[in-house]
This record gives C-alpha cells, structure tokens and sequence, in this order.
C-alpha cells in the first residue's frame, strides 16, 4: 500500500517537477540535498544542472544541503543530465542529483535523483521518504561541513561517449543538430571536433529564457526549425534534443520527422550485430516492429512497464545491451543501463554509413509493414470512464489483453495501447497496423470516438 506521508507537490513517480517558487525553492532544495545525503547514507555526490534561469540558485541550495549533512560534492557545473549519471557511476559516487525541468514551462524547475551506480531514485525506490523528510526535517546545519570540488568533465565525458561507438565507421555526413538554447549545444560542438562530419549547428547557445521556445522536439509545433534547416542545407540528417537531452529526435534528409518507435528497432538490431543473443527492454505503448527487428537480429525482446526507472531495472534484471521507448529515451547497457541523448545519434551514423544508405531507407520498410498513430494524448474529466468504454468495446473481441503498462489489446491484424497519465487526468493513446495505413487511421478514429464522449 503506498505511504500516505505527506510530501512536497513537486515530488513525482520519477523525479521533481515543480513551478518556482511556489513549488520549489531555494529552501526545499537545501532540505532536498540534506535528506538525500542522510537517506542514501552516502559521503560524495556529484550535482549538475541545466540552464533554466533558476537552475544555479536551485543547485547551489542543493549543493548546501549535501555539505550540512557531512557529503562532498562534485559540481560538474552546467550539463545534461547524463553527465550526473556518468559523473556517479565513472567516480563511483554515493550519488548524483541533477537540477533540471527538461521539457516542462519556462517557470518550473525540479531534480532527477539517483543512487550509487546510477541507479534512479524514483517513488518506488526512496524518493518520496525524501520528501517527506524534507518536509518534516530540521533544517539546522549537522555537526560536520562537507566539500566542494568544481570540475569540467565535458573532455573526460565526450572521451568516454566516443568510446562507446563505432565512430571509426562514420562517414563524412552532414548533420543538422538543433539544441534549442539547451544543454545539448556544447556537448555536441566537443563530440563533433572528434568526427568527420560537417556540423550545422542550430540553436546551439545554452539559453534558460529559451527564445525559440521550449525545447520539445516530440511537440509537433517544435519541429519546424530543424527540418527546414536540414531542407536548406541539404543534410543527411537532423537531429534535436530536449533541454537536459537525455531524449535525442530524428529527421530524415527529407526534412520528416522519424517517430521514436521506428529508432528503438534500428538501434536494437545495430547493438544485436556485437551482442549475439542479446536482450533488449521496450515499452509496451507500441511492439510490433521492435519485436520483429530483435528476433530477426537474434535476440530477446522483453517488454517493461513505460518510465525510466522501470526500463533501468528491467535492463538490470535481465542484463539487456539496450532499452528503448518510443518517448525517444534510449538506454545502454555498457552506459550503466541509463539513457543517453548522445550515443544513439552516433550508432545511428555509423549504421547508416555501414550501410551507405540514408536514413530514410533505413526506416521506410518498417514505416510500411507497421504504421503507427504515434502518441495521442487526451485530457479527461473521467479518464477511468473512457479507460472502461474501450475495454468494454474492444476487450471481448481482443485475441490477446495484456495489462503490462494500461490497456493493451491485440486484435490480430491492428493493436492499441491505452494508458493513464501518472501525474495529470490525460490518456495516453497508440495504436499501429499491420502493412495497412488506412486501417490504423481507421481504427484510431474509432477509439478517439470512444474516448471523447
């Protein structure tokens, strides 16, 4: 039964996510960093963050809160989030704590915390005792005062990053890589010096009032600036992140935005070619394609709850070499089971240059064989109301129901997976197809029916 103890509004199932400074502030941040300290009964953490405007005041608190209750911290300073998991688990750490609101609006911010190894500290793992601690905690200094050390890893990282690709396969391509005013743009320029491709670079300034809006590649209306810039320069692909980038977004050289689904299949089948055998950890929200391109690869699809902390876990269990959710979070084993914004643009070139072929061949024949709805989202007074009307249609004529993650119902030649929101009254909608478009436009006509009574 979950613990009903009270803990601050901006503590959610996977991280903290807050409006400032109504939410979050200065002073729950201090109380965050002494009782994750105390909690994970640690003496070293690395803290990082991104560069929304209030992200130094929040870390700073934070990095004060680890030193009252006797922890050093390694502050690696503006990064993306994937730097406090590589910081934790490279340094061996007790910890990390990332300041950071991603995607969310311009006046949010929050932190992604995890243990030693990089292992997420999420509700179910001792995130919601430490905000109920935070809470109820004396904030009063503890009886010793840890250190800071602040430390440039961004080499160190970008080493370890190319290290962990065949970069060595890549051919001279010419990519557009749209950071929008996120962390990414730094990062990039220092993996760039190190490959031989030409890079235009978009966007590239880390900018926490984020003049072009914020970036969300998996909003449609956020897509534009990328596309058009591939379409201008006659590049081989596009690629953009969000703001902390652990999400990485792809485009053809089209310009066309290519749906997530479609990269977890390529990525899987790549990673396959050195891990005979190999197991890989996906969503349910969408399978088919993923299923199809593991076992032809050889290897061993298993399918996880959606979210990241239950994907790393699974990743553990199993020892998979790669997860992936149609979301565009993409996880590797040889990176400490976590998700990386980084590596799946580098494994993405060095298929297509192995290949010599552009992505958009690389992607069609699957765009083909299972057409996807991608995620369709729906804000409801009575989400469980429509959740019910669905099965009550569709569940008696379903060959298969499973219920990994929501509502999953197979109906031999099209399936669809139906999921409530963890945080907000929306339902979450995918449906696909096989080899048929219309019918899967069809059918999620026919269930966004149901679901908008």
């Amino acid at each position: 039964m979950h613990d009903p103890t009270p803990k601050p509004a901006c503590f959610k199932a996977y991280d903290i996510r807050g409006k400032v400074p109504t939410e979050l502030d200065g002073d729950l941040a201090f109380r965050i960093g002494l009782t994750t300290a105390r909690r994970l009964g640690g003496q070293r953490f690395a803290v990082g963050r991104d560069c929304r405007l209030s992200s130094a005041e929040l870390a700073d608190a934070v990095i004060r809160g680890l030193n009252a209750a006797g922890a050093d911290v390694l502050d690696i300073g503006l990064c993306g989030t994937e730097m406090v998991y590589y910081a934790t688990y490279a340094h061996e750490l007790d910890g990390g704590i990332m300041v950071t609101a991603s995607h969310n609006p311009m006046d949010h911010n929050g932190m992604k915390l995890v243990r030693a190894g990089a292992r997420p500290v999420s509700g179910d793992s001792g995130l919601d005792e430490i905000g109920a601690e935070a809470l109820a905690c004396d904030p009063g200094p503890g009886p010793q005062t840890g250190t800071v050390e602040r430390r440039d890893i961004l080499d160190e990282y970008t080493r370890a990053i190319l290290d962990l690709a065949d970069t060595a396969a890549i051919a001279p391509l010419k990519i557009v890589a749209n950071a929008g005013n996120g962390c990414a743009g730094p990062v990039v320029r220092s993996l760039a010096a190190h490959l031989p491709c030409e890079f235009i670079l978009v966007h590239e300034e880390p900018d926490g009032t984020f003049p072009h809006g914020i970036p969300n590649p998996l909003l449609p209306e956020n897509r534009a600036d990328t596309a058009a810039a591939v379409r201008k320069h006659g590049a081989d692909v596009g690629l953009a992140w969000d703001g902390d980038f652990d999400r990485c977004f792809f485009f053809d050289e089209r310009g066309d935005f290519i749906e997530g689904y479609y990269l977890v299949g390529l990525l899987a089948a790549s990673l396959l070619k050195d891990h005979p055998g190999g197991k890989v950890i996906h969503d349910p929200r969408l399978v088919w394609n993923t299923v199809e391109m593991v076992n032809a690869a050889g290897g061993v699809p298993i399918m996880s709850k959606t979210g990241h902390a239950f994907i790393k876990e699974r990743m553990r269990k199993e020892d998979a070499v790669y997860g992936g959710e149609m979301s565009a979070h993409h996880y590797f084993r040889d990176f400490a089971y976590c998700d990386s914004g980084m590596l799946p643009w580098l494994h993405v070139l060095a298929e297509m240059s192995r290949q010599g072929r552009p992505l958009s061949e690389l992607v069609r024949q699957r765009q083909a064989l299972f057409p996807a709805s991608g995620e369709i989202n729906r804000r409801l007074e009575d989400p469980a109301a429509a959740m019910e009307a669905v099965e009550a249609r569709y569940g008696p004529l379903a060959e298969g129901i499973d219920r990994t993650d929501g509502l999953s119902c197979d109906m031999g030649d099209w399936r669809f997976n139906l999921r409530r929101s963890n945080t907000e009254p929306v339902l979450r909608l995918n449906v696909e197809a096989r080899a048929d478009r219309d019918l899967m436009l069809r059918r999620t006509r026919e269930l966004l029916a149901i679901i908008d009574r």
